[in-house]
């Protein structure tokens, strides 16, 4: 019987073949945590009284960056005083985005077994590593032990096909997966992604997608490990360091279901307050005024999501009384953008560019909605308080969809002002800054 990539990395790092439904003792090869919930990783180690860690370990302050309190202040105080103990790596403020510093640094390969105390660690399967959220006190166990115990997943296979609409990127098709499916429609389960529309996706949409997939339940995505994976792995590691073969599953290989998705047909998706699992095409929410539009986050804050806001507010402004907020996902993407004009053609448009890091995704600072205010965001969840209030409303949409909205001062369809920019996020070739 073949296995999937579950459990062929799970195995690997058990040193014992694994099926689903198993449970397994794996060596975990890359963990970190945030300043949401490094305090706890910090407090359990102490407790445990160890003088070394058994596996990579880094944090990165991103959620409160810069911190917006004295009690913020004494987390990331905690962090750098650990980090310095333990002779670990500390993204400090402006680094950027835990699920965007930890890849650009080609620590991850095809593979590895990566722990993150958040939950949309799921990101780095777009590497083909098994990549998951646990817990604070989980990760502290890891990191002073250099192994946990998991449950083998099933797995679900998603083929997605068709011809890549105008105006639909990788945020509408993930958004549409997970309305279809349910927001707990693949519960611990681990996904495979396939299909031609797959293969076209550049790595950054390829990114989108599975940082997404813990907003169906699932407990890790993997995308294909080809050709483009490997450049991207290349532009990002050490000259020294060996690109790893990328690992898939087996032509036998037993799945708990395989479903199709064609998306030749599919609209802008916008999902609708307050569940992520509710996307309509943007046709269906006419006239819903916007008081607030954001560019950003771990889901959409890379140098591609920033180009096509870009080009479709080049030479315009945004709406009055809109407040249009700009987070880069990390300094290097923030870099990028000022050499290319992007950031200019932002700024000139009335943006607010702030440090890069999660900016208003969690609500701490940096743009926290008043009463009954209502925000488009390129975010991942739109639950009551995500963005720092319970009272406001907040909708998920591609970035093009909120720069146009942003635009219009309404929740808008991108198409319009995309004549020249037809297809979702393609394969790119671009050198990466070291």
């Amino acid at each position: 019987m073949g296995k999937t990539i579950a459990e062929k990395i799970l195995g690997t790092h058990a040193g014992k073949k694994v099926s689903a439904g198993d449970f397994a003792i794996c060596k975990v090869d890359f963990a970190f945590g945030q300043d949401g919930t490094s305090a706890i990783i910090v407090d359990r180690v102490k407790e445990l009284q160890v003088k070394k860690l058994k596996t990579k370990f880094c944090m990165v302050i991103d959620h409160g960056a810069p911190s917006p309190n004295e009690g913020v202040s004494r987390v990331h105080k905690k962090m750098r005083d650990f980090s310095s103990s333990f002779a670990t790596r500390l993204y400090d403020i402006g680094c950027g985005v835990c699920h965007q510093v930890i890849p650009e640094s080609g620590q991850i390969r095809p593979g590895d077994l990566v722990l993150g105390a958040d939950s949309h660690t799921c990101t780095y399967g777009a590497l083909g590593a098994f990549s998951t959220g646990v817990g604070s006190t989980d990760l502290a166990i890891a990191i002073t032990t250099g192994k946990n115990w998991f449950k083998v997943p099933d797995t679900f296979k998603i083929i997605v096909k068709g011809k890549i609409p105008k105006g639909v990127f990788a945020k509408d098709i993930i958004l549409h997966i997970i309305t279809k499916l349910g927001a707990d429609g693949v519960t611990y389960k681990a996904v495979e992604f396939e299909g031609p529309v797959i293969n076209r996706l550049s790595m950054d949409g390829r990114f989108t997608i599975c940082n997404m997939v813990v907003e169906m339940g699932a407990k890790v995505g993997f995308m294909p490990q080809d050709k483009l994976t490997l450049e991207w792995l290349k532009s990002h590691m050490d000259k020294k360091s060996r690109v790893r073969r990328g690992i898939s599953a087996d032509k036998d290989a037993v799945y708990e279901r395989v479903i199709e998705f064609d998306i030749s047909r599919l609209e802008p998706q916008v999902s609708r307050p307050h569940s992520v699992d509710s996307a309509v095409a943007v046709g269906k929410l006419k006239n819903i005024k916007i008081d607030q539009a954001f560019l950003g986050t771990c889901t959409n804050g890379r140098i591609e999501d920033l180009e096509v806001a870009a080009k479709i507010l080049k030479g315009k402004k945004t709406a009055p009384g809109v407040k249009f907020i700009v987070a880069p996902a990390s300094r290097d993407i923030f870099l990028q953008a000022i050499e290319r004009g992007i950031i200019d053609v932002l700024v000139e448009s009335k943006a607010a560019v702030v440090t890069p890091g999660c900016g208003p995704c969690v609500g701490t600072h940096n743009g926290v909605l008043a009463d009954k205010e209502v925000a488009i965001s390129t975010a991942n969840r739109n639950f009551k308080g995500r963005m720092g209030n319970p009272e406001a409303f907040i909708y998920l949409a591609s970035p093009a969809t909120v720069a146009a909205s942003a635009l219009e001062g309404r929740v808008a369809d991108p198409r319009k002002y995309l004549s020249a920019f037809a297809g979702g996020q393609v394969h790119t070739r671009r050198s990466a800054r070291r």
